[in-house]
């Protein structure tokens, strides 16, 4: 009996490579589904997910990615993987909700609707905001910007919202001491005043935001509101 233990664990062990084999191709994934992304293409996401020998087998994906947060992926929060079936997969991004951006010690900080810091990079990431008019002593990674007024993220996010609405996209948002807000669109600035009328003012902008591009001034949009007359929006040009 002994004599056959070699052949027996032989035979099992030759057994067991073809099932894995056999489980490796059934479970080969070619074809890929990528939803929820905005910040990298779906070849990024596929790249970034689909790592390591077992990266393209879609039951292994399944586990890996089933109730993860990602920690080594700028700007995503988490992701899973739902199998559409044995070669088929679809990864679904959750992103990080990022309002804005400081710059702090050379570095490009995002934070979220909260204020909390969420990333930290050297690249700055096209369609968000840059928010200047802060001031803070420090920036930490994963804790809140330490802003003396915390209302001004709500500012910033309903800000950004509009910016969706209206297709626009300012260089740079500033906030002065009492939470008057400017946009930047190169040499050319929105002076909107406080958020009262907030979205008529964004709406006039929209309207004549091609009239001042490539011109050096200021819009002045303060007193705006519909139930006024146009002499509320004037233009200046810088001297």
């Amino acid at each position: 009996m002994r004599d056959r233990w070699p052949i027996i664990v032989a035979v099992i062990s030759a057994i067991l490579l073809i099932a894995l084999a056999a489980l490796w191709e059934y479970f080969r994934v070619e074809d890929v589904t990528v939803t929820g992304n905005t910040r990298y293409t779906d070849e990024e996401i596929e790249d970034m997910a689909m790592t390591g020998i077992l990266g393209h087998n879609s039951l292994y994906l399944y586990l890996k990615y089933r109730n993860k947060s990602i920690t080594d992926i700028p700007f995503i929060e988490r992701m899973d993987v739902a199998i559409d079936s044995p070669t088929a997969v679809t990864i679904n991004v959750y992103e990080k909700a990022v309002a804005g951006y400081v710059k702090y010690l050379g570095r490009y900080m995002y934070f979220d609707r909260d204020g909390i810091v969420v990333e930290a990079s050297m690249e700055m990431i096209p369609g968000i905001p840059y928010v200047t008019g802060l001031y803070f002593d420090e920036c930490v990674l994963y804790e809140p910007l330490p802003v003396q007024n915390e209302d001004i993220f709500a500012t910033i996010l309903a800000l950004t919202q509009l910016f969706d609405k209206y297709e626009m996209r300012p260089d740079r948002i500033y906030f002065d001491d009492s939470m008057n807000v400017t946009l930047y669109f190169k040499d050319a600035r929105a002076v909107l005043g406080s958020m009262e009328n907030i979205d008529e003012k964004m709406m006039k902008l929209k309207s004549v935001i091609n009239s001042i591009t490539g011109l050096s001034g200021e819009l002045h949009l303060e007193n705006y509101s519909v139930d006024k007359d146009e002499g509320y929006v004037t233009f200046e040009k810088d001297k």
